[in-house]
């Protein structure tokens, strides 16, 4: 019997342990990881569309931007690729790191990882908030990039390994709450610095510092979880974290259990290559196509642009912020929702309401702007409330859906021998695609026009369907017993090595 197969699936019964203090502080810590990740996205639209910022580093957008004889309708008026490297170049630096975030979240352990992301933060930061030309700009991108390759590595796993099963969902979640309210703080810190001319855009990029240093620091005091300690061979020390965090000294059962899966994990020696092995087939398949589909909702480009999108459709710099400022409003607002109810219901049910409200959202904006926006006029201030209301709703359906569960479920569905290096195909799989949509999309509004949210929708469509058919549930699933949810399923059982086994005989 090969791999995790060889677990108990009898010893999750007799898990014991509840949230405790030291669980709660350890996980909030890490999330500030999905902070700087929210700030970044948040932060960047917003310096984007600050006149200061473009006429330094961008002028060609500035002027486009301001001539009122331009022959660009308003779609067209940012699509420069400079301005969208200035954006994308993030996600490159992301994926190239992540690789080496594999290698260190395994051999050294999710802690140091997450450290050395904190750090990154913090040079980048620095780096964006002084910069003096478009090449210092872009090595601090590179370097938040490297942080982001990190963080997005070794938070996840931290999470879920440290949170009891029947709160998993939950706690895990915590990632992208601090997601989002980085995006909204950096939309209210974009509000604000806006009004303060010529050097506005640089307080913007370097407060970005403060939660890298609460990472960097915090990073020092928190605990390794049980599952690296052990699998790196402290044994011991694994078993007094795991006593610690559950709040009980009866964890034996656990314990056996993260023992097996350790005593599988050592005797793997090339997870990548693992990988491909038939067994695990439905994990490598999810490690490709959900953060392929989080990405083809079309959200990172809403809050990426969110200012220059809505300025793109005539509202005013002000006008545009206080959009940008309800959209990361509702971000927090679907998070906190997820949190109470990813638990209670599971992650295929909102995966599948919040897929259907996405798509229709993005349909009737398509229709709206179709019939009452040319892209050469100003949008009525109905039409405008109506497109605004309509963005929300969207972001809204996202953040109780793929926003967070997009991060949560890749997290929980590998086995330990082959956990790190899946959750690497899955950051650099996700930073990928952010990246070509990054790069794209400005092009994209300005070739589709009305019809970005119709390609946007079709893949949200899609997607809904894939998670209804091919997506099991993982709610209150132990970690090292997840095998057993592929074995039952009726399609991807037949990867099964056990499976296999019994029909031969």
């Amino acid at each position: 019997m090969a791999g995790s197969l060889a677990i108990n699936s009898g010893r999750a019964q007799q898990y014991e342990g509840n949230v405790t203090i030291f669980v709660l502080f350890t996980c909030l810590l890490a999330a500030l990881g999905g902070a700087l990740f929210g700030y970044d996205i948040g932060i960047t639209g917003g310096v984007t569309s600050m006149d200061d910022f473009l006429l330094k580093f961008f002028p060609n957008v500035y002027i486009k931007k301001h001539t009122k004889e331009s022959t660009d309708s308003h779609y067209c008026k940012y699509d420069n690729q400079k301005l969208a490297a200035f954006t994308s170049s993030l996600y490159i630096a992301g994926l190239v790191s992540t690789f080496g975030a594999s290698y260190t979240t395994r051999i050294y352990g999710r802690r140091i990882t997450i450290l050395i992301a904190g750090a990154s933060f913090l040079i980048g930061a620095a780096l964006n908030a002084g910069a003096v030309d478009i090449y210092m700009l872009i090595i601090g991108r590179l370097m938040l990039g490297m942080g982001v390759g990190f963080a997005n590595q070794a938070v996840p796993l931290y999470l879920s390994e440290m949170a009891p099963s029947h709160w998993r969902g939950g706690l895990n979640m915590t990632f992208q709450l601090a997601t989002t309210l980085g995006i909204f703080v950096a939309n209210l810190v974009n509000y604000g610095t806006n009004q303060i001319k010529s050097w506005g855009w640089r307080l913007s990029l370097g407060l970005a510092a403060i939660p890298a240093l609460l990472m960097f620091f915090g990073s020092l005091f928190i605990y390794e979880t049980p599952n690296s300690l052990i699998e790196r061979g402290y044994s011991e020390k694994g078993k007094q974290v795991l006593v610690k965090i559950r709040g009980t000294q009866n964890v034996q059962a656990e314990f056996m259990d993260l023992m097996e899966a350790s005593q599988v994990a050592r005797a793997v020696t090339h997870p990548f290559a693992n990988l491909l092995q038939e067994q695990y087939r439905p994990q490598l398949v999810m490690a490709f196509c959900l953060p392929i589909f989080q990405i083809l909702t079309g959200i990172n480009s809403i809050l990426f642009y969110a200012p220059v999108i809505f300025q793109a459709f005539g509202f005013g710099s002000n006008a545009s912020l206080y959009s940008s400022i309800f959209t990361g409003g509702v971000m927090v607002l679907g998070s906190l929702i997820t949190i109470f109810t990813i638990d209670r219901f599971g992650r295929r049910v909102l995966l599948i309401i919040g897929g259907v409200v996405m798509v229709i959202c993005q349909v009737i904006i398509a229709i709206l702007l179709q019939q009452f926006y040319g892209g050469d006029d100003v949008l009525s201030k109905g039409l405008s409330i109506v497109i605004t209301i309509l963005i929300c709703l969207f972001v809204l359906g996202f953040a109780t859906s793929w926003g967070g569960l997009g991060w949560v479920v890749p997290s929980e569905i590998f086995p330990l021998e082959i956990r790190s290096a899946g959750q690497s195909i899955v950051v650099s799989v996700n930073l990928l695609f952010t990246f070509a949509i990054a790069q794209a999309f400005l092009s994209m509004l300005c070739t589709f026009k009305y019809g970005i949210f119709l390609f946007f929708a079709f893949w949200e469509a899609f997607m809904t369907v894939f998670v209804y058919f091919l997506l099991p549930e993982t709610k209150d699933v132990p970690l090292e017993e997840m095998v057993y949810v592929w074995q039952s399923h009726p399609i991807w059982g037949r990867f099964s090595v056990t499976n296999k086994d019994s029909e031969k005989v």
